[in-house]
């Protein structure tokens, strides 16, 4: 199987007490997360932006995670992966495009409040043309991302998420790309 890019996000849980924001920016480019943008805006958290390249989207979301945590102070706890449950206007913003533009078009069941499985999204976006199918392809990597971070999620959720520092050396690669 050939080598595809993939867009994600971390959000981690940081450890209450003082937080160095230059160390924590440091020990993540040491730990090979480079190649992430790095948000520290919210108080008692940090999200990391990726876009990097593998064959399977879990394998590639497992290893970040790994890195990431590997740097982060002791007491991190990852909460998220995105993209999984996003709404119409997360979608809309993805696309360049309107939530009415979106609405026109027959989406899949909500799976939770209102929210949808960004992995059910694309077959949707790919059944019709025009506008919305030439901007899936241009946003393919997020979407490609939603069943890795679906899965991470379920595990997180039930107690058995295992991060890559923990298992064999896996296949993902940065892509030089600023997510």
């Amino acid at each position: 199987m050939a080598e595809r890019e993939f867009e994600f996000d971390l959000i981690f849980a940081l450890p209450e007490g003082g937080l160095d924001e230059s160390a924590i920016l440091d020990a993540l480019h040491e730990a090979g997360c480079d190649d992430a943008v790095v948000g520290l805006g919210r108080p008692g958290s940090v999200g990391l932006a990726f876009i990097r390249a593998g064959r399977d989207p879990e394998a590639v979301i497992v290893e970040a995670v790994g890195q990431a945590a590997a740097a982060l102070p002791e007491g991190t706890d990852l909460r998220e992966v995105r993209p999984d449950l996003v709404s119409l206007a997360d979608v809309a913003a993805r696309l360049q495009v309107t939530r009415q533009a979106l609405q026109k078009r027959p989406m899949p069941p909500p799976s939770l409040g209102g929210l949808y499985r960004a992995s059910e999204i694309p077959e949707r976006l790919l059944a019709g043309r025009g506008k919305l199918r030439d901007r899936y392809l241009a946003s393919r990597a997020w979407f490609d991302a939603a069943p890795g971070a679906q899965r991470v999620n379920a595990k997180i959720g039930l107690g058995e998420f295992v991060p890559a520092a923990e298992l064999p050396e896996m296949d993902a690669k940065p892509t030089g790309r600023i997510a």
